[in-house]
């Protein structure tokens, strides 16, 4: 038996589901940024949260993380392709929102 083919939308959902992931990547959209800045950026996030939602994003693939191996750490997070392909949902999102308050 092949399993039935769902919503198409799905899988975006699925990429984007949670508080955080679409916020990080409007900041992302704006350019690369550092942990500190993407956290002071979010306002309320923990830095719990912050680490959890980034390495998802990263193993989805919508994130790159450059580790730049200095000393002091370095490392900046920036938006892949398919976490840039994403910017036409986000306006959309904002669209919607703005038009439906």
């Amino acid at each position: 038996m092949t399993k039935p083919e769902g919503c198409p939308a799905e899988r975006t959902i699925r990429l984007l589901e949670g508080r955080w992931k679409p916020m990080v990547i409007h900041w992302l959209l704006q350019r690369t940024m550092r942990f500190n800045e993407l956290q002071r950026a979010l306002g309320s996030i923990t830095h719990r949260t912050l680490s959890r939602t980034l390495k998802e994003m990263e193993r989805d693939g919508l994130i790159e993380r450059c580790d730049y191996r200095e000393i002091p750490p370095r490392v900046d997070y920036r938006l892949a392709r398919l976490g840039r392909s994403l910017e036409p949902v986000l306006v959309a999102m904002e669209e919607w929102a703005l038009k439906n308050p």
